[in-house]
């Protein structure tokens, strides 16, 4: 059985690390510790020019929930249409609603878009907020979304494993089911045994210091719990760990 391996990363620089290290996809985000949001028409368009593996764009244009307005899907739409554009391969995005349902109506819009560009789709970590995972199935079934990435409703793929496996059951082959957060090398074969999945995402994340010789300030570029002399990035070593493990 062929595992495909998905690399979620925020700067080229980890796009560069995880095509050396294995992988077979990208999610390209910007802002990985807050979980992704959309990356910029240059990222896109220059990770295009460097990529010789398919990428996808993440489209979410805000921290925190997945409940949008009006004005937040029309900023979605804009940035499928810059992901096309850029030359990338597909997008990945997902819209609940208050009460936690698959926001039907403005996911069928963000579709009907991404169809017409000729994009693939992945419903993303969305779902792990659902209330009723099993109808968010059927709905993205309905979409005709690519693939689900989740952690099986948990705070990551181990302690989601026995949801994941249910969720592949229940995707019959429909799409496939994308097993991911806190994939490692150590772990990535029992997830696989035990769900049946046939894709994994991880971020292979690390860290190297700046380049910058350090000023006698103290200048803060954000939060004052950030470091910015530290640069996190994708370690190929983990990326390749992980594909070398996989039996």
């Amino acid at each position: 059985m062929s595992i495909q391996i998905e690399v979620c990363i925020d700067n080229l620089e980890s796009l560069h690390n995880a095509i050396h290290g294995g992988a077979d996809r990208i999610e390209l985000c910007s802002s990985l510790a807050l979980g992704g949001l959309t990356p910029s028409f240059g990222f896109m368009k220059q990770a295009a020019s460097i990529s010789s593996i398919p990428i996808y764009a993440m489209i979410r244009p805000r921290q925190g929930d997945f409940v949008y307005d009006n004005d937040d899907i029309s900023a979605m739409i804009e940035d499928i249409h810059a992901a096309k554009l850029a030359g990338l391969q597909g997008v990945v995005f997902g819209v609940l609603t208050p009460n936690g349902d698959i926001d039907m109506p403005r996911c069928e819009r963000l579709m009907k878009i991404a169809n017409n560009n000729m994009l693939g789709v992945t419903f993303h970590r969305a779902v792990d907020l659902c209330t009723n995972y099993k109808q968010a199935i059927e709905n993205i079934a309905q979409l005709g979304c690519e693939r689900i990435l989740t952690s099986g409703l948990a705070r990551n793929a181990v302690d989601g494993i026995d949801v994941i496996a249910d969720m592949v059951k229940m995707a019959d082959n429909r799409f496939n089911i994308l097993a991911g957060a806190s994939i490692t090398a150590e772990n990535v074969n029992n997830i696989i045994k035990k769900t049946a999945v046939t894709e994994i995402h991880l971020s292979g994340k690390s860290t190297r210091p700046s380049k910058m010789k350090r000023a006698t300030n103290n200048v803060k570029m954000g939060s004052d719990d950030v470091d910015d002399s530290v640069i996190p990035i994708t370690d190929a070593q983990k990326i390749d760990a992980v594909r070398r493990h996989i039996k």
